[in-house]
């Protein structure tokens, strides 16, 4: 089948659109369920464990920390991939209210980029900066802006979570 310009154009809208119109019907009112697990970040300074909701779906990731007014101290959420996903694709902080570290982590369980967020008070997504890493991931670690500095956490550092497929060797961590 042989698309003319018109038909190919109007599809390329709809598509480019599809991430606001998925905005829109985001309602702030209505509570997302999101599983939960630990995990553990191990560092020179020994492990760290989080407790993190896991954002496997495109709507649980789409909604990820947004409207909330607060993070507790030893939580995060994991924004977790099937598969690995472009340096291109990143992270912004579009109805978040609370500044953010974010760790994107490699294929091996390895964070391979460390940034900050700042929330975002543009009505227009837009006009939010987005944050992308240096390489691809296959999962990004979202918790309190401060947190992986406070604990000496940094990139190289090795991410391990029981039920999910990263489960880097935790060289630093022998015999704790």
């Amino acid at each position: 089948m042989n698309l003319t310009r018109r038909q190919l154009l109007l599809g390329m809208s709809a598509t480019l659109m599809m991430p606001r119109a998925l905005l829109a019907q985001s309602d702030a009112g209505q509570p997302m369920d999101f599983a939960r697990d630990t995990l553990a970040i191990h560092s020179q300074h020994g492990p760290h464990k989080l407790e993190v909701e896991l954002a496997e779906s495109f709507a649980q990731r789409a909604r990820g920390l947004m409207d909330r007014d607060e993070l507790a101290s030893d939580a995060g959420m994991l924004f977790v991939y099937a598969e690995p996903q472009s340096s291109r694709n990143g992270f912004w902080m579009y109805r978040t209210r609370i500044p953010l570290d974010i760790a994107f982590i490699d294929e091996q369980g390895r964070i391979s980029t460390i940034a900050s967020m700042q929330p975002c008070t543009s009505s227009d997504p837009s006009e939010c900066p987005v944050t992308r890493p240096n390489a691809r991931y296959i999962a990004a670690l979202e918790v309190n802006a401060g947190y992986f500095t406070e604990h000496g956490i940094e990139e190289g550092d090795c991410v391990a979570i029981p039920a999910a497929a990263l489960q880097c060797l935790a060289e630093l961590d022998e015999g704790v």
